[in-house]
């Protein structure tokens, strides 16, 4: 009878900057966390598909995770793992590289499938980029996080947040010291949500059609589980970061909406 391999263990390097990323969170916001993993999901494989907001989020995400006991590998863009400092360490942390817009970016779900096979938990930003829809709401996701989901035959579980954008600006790091002056004296609350998992019940892998109604299950449980995060903000957020640019040719909506 064939066993599952051990969930991955994270290095204790990757651990550490998880407990930092609690401590700077801790300090230039207030954080709300709701939700959890359910314990059957725990030693399984899984992906996290989460929205994109902020240069901040990723951060964020480090640090709800820690609260709840995950080491994630994030998917991360390949600029990132080309710095002198950062790149090794990424690398060391067994994050997975996304070199968008290169022939090599079939790769990265290689990479992906390849750490799913071996237990872990993968976090993923489904959008590709941070949204720049005007209402900050999801924009139409790409299909890798779908493709990925149904090839790996992995359960996908949404985890939406929502005010990182208020602790550091698009453009970062110009304007880096005025945001970090300004999260210290205000502390802007910032909440992350871990949803329930994505049905994806009735989707074949490689079937025609089946990653683009995929992508819109997973666009829809982040819009879903965003809604109560911001419910004081329905329309239009209430901090504008006037360095963040907005366009409308990725804007997603539900077909009630």
């Amino acid at each position: 009878m064939e066993t599952s391999p051990p969930p991955w263990r994270p290095p204790r390097l990757w651990r550490g900057a998880q407990a930092l990323a609690r401590g700077i969170v801790a300090l230039l916001s207030r954080l709300e966390i709701t939700g959890d993993l359910p314990a059957q999901l725990r030693a399984q494989p899984l992906i996290l598909a989460a929205n994109h907001i902020s240069t901040f989020d990723p951060i964020v995400l480090a640090a709800a995770c820690r609260a709840r006991g995950i080491s994630p590998r994030f998917m991360a863009t390949g600029g990132l793992f080309r710095t002198p400092v950062i790149g090794p360490l990424m690398r060391h942390c067994g994050h997975i590289r996304v070199d968008r817009r290169d022939v090599s970016v079939a790769d990265a779900l290689r990479h992906a499938t390849e750490a799913l096979t071996g237990n872990s938990v993968v976090l993923v930003y489904p959008e590709g980029r941070i949204g720049l829809d005007p209402q900050m709401w999801p924009e139409r996701g790409k299909t890798g996080t779908a493709r990925l989901a149904l090839a790996a035959g992995v359960t996908v579980v949404p985890v939406t947040q929502w005010g990182a954008h208020e602790v550091l600006p698009y453009a970062a790091p110009k304007g880096l010291g005025r945001a970090v002056a300004r999260a210290l004296w205000r502390r802007p609350v910032v909440r992350v949500h871990f949803g329930t998992p994505v049905d994806l019940d009735g989707l074949t892998p490689g079937a025609p059609g089946a990653a683009l109604r995929a992508t819109e299950r997973i666009t829809a449980a982040l819009t879903r589980d965003l809604r109560p995060l911001r419910a004081d903000e329905p329309d239009l957020p209430r901090h504008v970061d006037p360095t963040r640019p907005t366009e409308t040719r990725r804007t997603w909506r539900p077909p009630s909406a």
